[in-house]
């Protein structure tokens, strides 16, 4: 009988009382990378009152009381393992956050209230945790506060946290023009934070920063539906910030996944990431899906599972869960590395991020399993992973799964020609060994796929000469006319 993997069962949740939003997230799998089972949020702007009056208001205050009830009942009918509850600026700046912390004990709940400088610790945690080497600035800009931190190789080492929430914005005498930014640029420049990131990327953290990207992506008409990872210029930036103030309702309502809640404060998002173009001096700044939830997870890790690859403990879950076989895809990177050894390592790990997902599309209508496994490797929910290496990983499954090595739309526009040609030889490999072995781990293990100077060689014990049929005949001299070689059969 199957036992069920802890991975499987175990379940933790999340409740972030932040100042815009209260949130529930349900995780389950592996512990570095699991996957989102539930996520709910409702906007019920407990800073918007602590900015004019120093409280949280009433509305706010009853949105808050249902949805901890809500949440905690959610958890417990989940049978969530673990359910850790944490509030930041508004309940620690407003003078009745006692009542919201004594609403959420009476739903069972215990709530952790965070400082400035553990929330932007945990928000550069949760950087780091989907962009393991980052260096450069976190920038979260929640409802009530904005955390910066700084990043250096992988590690955190400087964090600060300033009053410049977006519902605070709002209140603010100073909220555009010159004022603002001597305003913001005085805040900036006291702490000490005055071009601490020259010529480095800025990540964006919240969702204001996100629904500002997401209309970016609209209105640029770029080809990949995925925020985390897309990057915008301090130029992009100030004409986007232009055009947000001559934008009506209805042109905003036509953009996929915004918010009307988050589109309230896009002018005010956008001043504020223009003035931190100016004052920090980034490069460039990059979307994060990534935040402190992700963070407060990422902390509780032990620094072995800190380590792993995000991308690769993600896709070897994803081969797992919807594979035949569990350990094929390591097998199969294993078994069509020899072919590719020159590779320099951060092209070698979509390679392997690709065998790891090689039987995705098993399940699908064989007449459209290549466009699973494409849609997999564009739409998955992967971090450590760029829009380019996207694309490449997608051919190379769509290429596994078909036969076909022409790139389909949007990957020319993605990556690079040679990039995509490469890919989709990875992809006729994939599917010689997976036609070879049937999908399973025995003929892997016992033979080998290598180059010997004009010829591709694939060997096979003698015993295992009846593998050696006429399709996988055709796919050897296939790969092999792809990459320039003569297919040659020896003895392992």
């Amino acid at each position: 009988m199957a036992t069920t993997r802890e991975s499987d069962a175990s379940r933790t949740a999340i409740i972030d009382i932040g100042s815009n939003s209260i949130r529930l997230v349900v995780y389950q799998g592996p512990a570095r990378i699991p996957a989102v089972l539930f996520n709910e949020k409702v906007l019920a702007g407990l800073g918007r009152g602590v900015a004019t009056s120093g409280a949280i208001d009433e509305a706010g205050m009853a949105a808050a009381r249902t949805a901890l009830a809500r949440f905690a009942a959610v958890a417990r009918e989940m049978k969530v393992t673990t359910v850790r509850t944490v509030a930041t600026a508004a309940v620690r700046d407003a003078s009745n956050g006692a009542d919201l912390i004594d609403a959420a004990t009476a739903n069972g709940l215990s709530v952790e209230l965070l400082s400035g400088e553990e929330e932007a610790t945990a928000s550069g945690q949760g950087v780091l945790s989907a962009f393991p080497s980052a260096d450069g600035i976190v920038g979260d800009l929640g409802g009530g506060s904005l955390e910066l931190v700084r990043l250096s190789r992988g590690t955190i080492t400087e964090r600060v946290s300033f009053p410049l929430g977006v519902l605070r914005l709002a209140a603010l005498p100073e909220r555009r023009g010159k004022a603002f930014v001597r305003h913001v640029g005085w805040m900036i420049e006291r702490a000490g934070w005055k071009g601490a990131g020259k010529g480095l990327p800025i990540f964006l953290v919240g969702g204001s920063w996100r629904a500002l990207a997401r209309l970016h992506m609209h209105l640029t008409a770029y080809p990949l539906p995925i925020i985390h990872g897309y990057a915008m210029t301090a130029d992009e930036v100030t004409k986007l910030v232009c055009m947000v103030g001559r934008l009506d309702k209805t042109q905003i309502k036509e953009v996929p996944g915004l918010s009307s809640g988050r589109a309230a404060t896009l002018g005010d998002a956008g001043a504020l990431l223009e003035v931190l173009f100016r004052t920090l001096g980034p490069q460039v700044a990059i979307a994060s899906s990534f935040g402190l939830r992700e963070g407060l997870l990422h902390q509780a890790l032990d620094a072995d599972t800190r380590a792993l690859d995000p991308l690769i403990v993600a896709a070897r879950e994803e081969g797992r869960q919807l594979g035949r076989f569990a350990e094929h895809g390591d097998l199969l990177q294993r078994w069509i590395d020899p072919v590719f050894a020159d590779e320099p390592p951060h092209i070698a790990r979509i390679r392997h991020a690709a065998c790891l997902l090689a039987d995705v599309g098993w399940r699908a209508n064989p007449e459209f399993r290549a466009e699973r496994g494409l849609e997999i490797a564009l739409h998955g929910a992967w971090v450590g992973i760029t829009a380019s290496e996207r694309a490449v990983l997608a051919q190379a499954l769509f290429t596994s799964l078909c036969g076909r090595t022409e790139s389909p739309a949007p990957l020319d526009t993605l990556a690079t020609d040679d990039a995509l040609r490469q890919a989709a030889s990875w992809g006729l490999a994939m599917r010689l060994g997976q036609r070879l072995s049937a999908g399973l781990a025995r003929p892997l293990e016992r033979s080998s796929l290598h180059i010997d100077g004009s010829d591709l060689v694939l060997s096979l014990p003698q015993d295992d000469e009846g593998l050696y049929g006429e399709t996988v005949a055709k796919r050897h001299a296939a790969l092999a006319a792809f990459i320039g070689r003569n297919p040659r059969r020896g003895v392992a």
